[in-house]
């Protein structure tokens, strides 16, 4: 039987549940603030609706409800799931509860919920921009000790989210949180040492069934910026039971009962600890590309058919493969030119590849999950050759930086040892003492490479897994000019070259050459 659902959300990460829907022969409404969604295309009915104006969307599906009928509404990878559980409970339509929502939506909410059904968490307050003059008594008053970790309270892709060592640095990190929080709402929590993992499950007619579970690869400390993540896992079964466990014991303490939950969960040296739950289907990726990749199940169909009262059909794995998504980053500047691109699609394995920035865009480096370049991934049998074609895909990626530019020349000049943001080979050192030996390189050639840096060609590794030697190689095939200059480095005193290469990867050196060549 035909339905009718209301998505919030034209985003990519969107695309698949509304031609999934469309693909059932639905009628797909769908709503986004950004009147040029890149999905809004794929809707038979488009409205420019801000997805955070509860009443408007309220008011959009009551008219829709009473005058043409609506079966359901759905989301997927945003942060909207309380505007979902408020216009589905305005039309008596199937969802989570709206307190449910409410607080899988806000962190104090949700930690208050889990400190009271004895749901492992980490301790933490809020702060306003009011309570911020005594914000390291209130900690001391707590017992919460550095390091603490500082984010909003109310948004996803780690947006201002850091981990703070010291009372230092606290106050500036609170007013970065509070930047990013819709309600002007930080929280300081107790930082958890272990590693991290998506859980994704669907929760209908009193039972909860374990759809996707991903290992999470995080970088670049202070921050948390994900790198990948790959399905299934590959930790033990007992530790994986361990993390089901208290996943769903703390999608019970928050009352979800009729929907997709999608849990964050560390590994600590106390146990299991939710750093968060979600009452929607994961982003990133991972429910609508890597899982279904890796399971062959339809998690975003299952999740539609909650969402307009049906129930899925079944959830059993149809194959087990292992599915990688790995991301390419850039050093801050402004794009000149993007390549690799299409060779990196056409590597073996390769199911996807999502450029995320073009030609004359401004890009960082990276403090949190919306500031990567882009995305690749890759399938496999065998769990280290996906990795390893998901990584070599991103690896074939190289963005071009537009020279001068002052933030390129300040992330160039930064110390080899700056913590953030890291050079992308840290431990390696040149300088003007530098004596060179002859190396071999591929196609026969032979360039002088500072002796000091013999050694770890094959084993220092920059932030996409290249190693130094591979670095080199790429960059003379990607900017054949600079083989001369390298080759006369020893005569002429390039170190500077191989300084940016240390500092800035493939990135660095080219930009020098650009930079040198105006």
């Amino acid at each position: 039987m035909s339905k009718r659902i209301l998505i919030l959300g034209a985003g990519t990460m969107q695309g698949v549940a509304i031609q999934t829907a469309k693909d059932r022969g639905w009628e797909t409404i769908v709503i986004d603030g950004n009147p040029n969604a890149p999905c809004r295309a794929l809707a038979d009915r488009f409205e420019p609706i801000d997805l955070k104006d509860v009443p408007a969307i309220v008011s959009f599906a009551q008219e829709l409800h009473r005058t043409i009928g609506l079966d359901g509404v759905f989301t997927a990878a945003t942060d909207f799931s309380v505007s979902v559980a408020a216009a589905a409970t305005a039309c008596n339509l199937p969802s989570h509860s709206l307190e449910a929502a409410k607080d899988a939506s806000d962190k104090l909410r949700m930690r208050a919920r889990f400190h009271v059904a004895n749901v492992p968490s980490p301790k933490c307050i809020g702060v306003g921009i009011d309570t911020l003059p005594t914000v390291v008594s209130q900690l001391t008053n707590a017992h919460i000790s550095f390091p603490v970790v500082v984010k909003p309270v109310d948004n996803m892709g780690s947006r201002g989210c850091v981990r703070v060592n010291s009372a230092d640095s606290l106050l500036d990190a609170c007013r970065d949180a509070l930047g990013f929080s819709r309600t002007g709402t930080a929280i300081i929590e107790e930082y958890m040492e272990g590693p991290e993992y998506s859980l994704e499950a669907l929760v209908f007619d009193g039972k909860f069934y374990m759809t996707g579970f991903a290992d999470r690869h995080i970088f670049f400390p202070p921050y948390f910026v994900e790198m990948g993540h790959t399905i299934p896992t590959g930790i033990s079964e007992a530790d994986r039971e361990r993390l089901i466990s208290v996943f769903r014991a703390g999608a019970q303490a928050l009352g979800l009962t009729h929907g997709a939950a999608k849990g964050d969960i560390k590994l600590t040296p106390k146990g299991p600890m939710v750093g968060e739950i979600a009452a929607r289907l994961s982003g990133g990726y991972m429910s609508g590309w890597t899982f279904p990749y890796s399971s062959g199940i339809d998690v975003t169909g299952a999740a539609l058919d909650l969402a307009v009262g049906n129930r899925p059909a079944s959830l059993d794995p149809l194959h087990n493969l292992v599915c990688a998504e790995r991301a390419w980053i850039s050093l801050p500047g402004k794009i000149s030119s993007v390549s690799g691109i299409e060779a990196a699609a056409a590597m073996p394995g390769i199911k996807n590849i999502f450029p995320r920035v073009g030609v004359g865009d401004q890009v960082s480096f990276p403090k949190n999950n919306v500031e990567k370049c882009g995305n690749c991934l890759s399938i496999h049998k065998n769990r280290e050759e996906a990795i390893s074609q998901a990584q070599h895909a991103c690896a074939a990626v190289i963005i071009r930086l537009a020279a001068p530019n002052p933030q390129t020349d300040a992330f160039l000049a930064a110390d080899m040892d700056t913590p953030f943001p890291p050079s992308a080979f840290p431990n390696l050192r040149v300088n003007n003492e530098t004596n060179f030996v002859n190396q071999k390189f591929s196609k026969k050639l032979f360039l002088p490479v500072p002796e000091n840096l013999v050694s770890e060609l094959d084993n220092s590794i920059d932030w996409q897994g290249r190693t130094l030697r591979q670095a080199i190689e790429q960059t003379i095939v990607y900017e054949p000019n600079l083989v001369k200059i390298l080759v006369e480095s020893e005569k002429k005193n390039c170190v500077n070259y191989w300084q940016a290469l240390l500092r800035g990867g493939i990135q660095g050196i080219v930009y020098v050459y650009d930079r040198e060549q105006q």
